[in-house]
């Protein structure tokens, strides 16, 4: 394997983890043990110990439950802003852990630089989906994560600089997305602010315009 390939490797687990890093180690791990993906690079074969998969699979249950509820999901969101991108800096490490020091350095900037990338994307899009009342667009949001994360994570192995130009483009078109709900979310915030005003004036107004009998002599 050559060095261009495990960089590939490892900013795509990057870009996973800053999404979702439970289920990005939940299901290497799980993929490495079962025989689907491998070998794997550098040390992520410590992610294949039944413990790590054990453990990451129960953080996404976790997680994908806190989704569900839209307040709920914006905090958990919020504080893993602490965690997902140097866990995403580490995993990118971690990959390239065989490699000089120099090559391990590169990897781990790149993939901290990209891990935060798509977990502001994600946190943007979440604050975005939260402002609606149902908790459906939130569900829809995290099984396509999943979906998103499953599918990256298994092709990476085989297919690195494919699979990375596709999950790169998907994240330009979401990061487009994103700045569009805002902007209408933004939109639809000021006109409801602007109704809001025009009928307390429109009140005040009324009431304050003399009665017929006031205006009789």
């Amino acid at each position: 394997m050559n060095a261009l390939q495990t960089l590939a490797q490892a900013v795509g687990i990057a870009y996973s983890a800053g999404l979702n890093l439970y289920a990005t180690v939940g299901i290497v791990g799980l993929a490495g043990r079962l025989g689907w993906i491998g070998p794997l690079p550098g040390s992520l074969t410590t992610l294949t110990s039944w413990w790590v998969i054990g453990v990451a699979l129960g953080l996404t249950a976790i997680e994908f439950l806190a989704s569900l509820i839209p307040a709920l999901a914006s905090v958990w969101d919020t504080v893993h802003s602490f965690i997902r991108p140097p866990a995403a800096a580490a995993l990118a490490a971690a990959t390239a852990w065989h490699g000089e020091p120099a090559f391990v350095l590169v990897a781990a900037l790149l993939g901290g630089g990209l891990g935060t990338t798509t977990h502001v994307t994600k946190l943007g899009l979440r604050y975005a989906v939260d402002a609606s009342p149902e908790p459906v667009s939130n569900g829809v949001m995290s099984i396509s994560e999943l979906g998103l994360i499953s599918a990256v994570m298994i092709a990476i192995w085989n297919h690195p600089y494919i699979t990375l130009t596709l999950a790169l483009t998907g994240l330009l078109g979401l990061i487009l997305l994103v700045r569009v709900l805002w902007r209408t979310l933004k939109r639809v915030f000021l006109g409801s602010q602007v109704g809001k005003r025009g009928a307390r004036y429109g009140a005040s107004g009324s009431s304050d315009r003399p009665t017929d009998r006031e205006r009789e002599p």
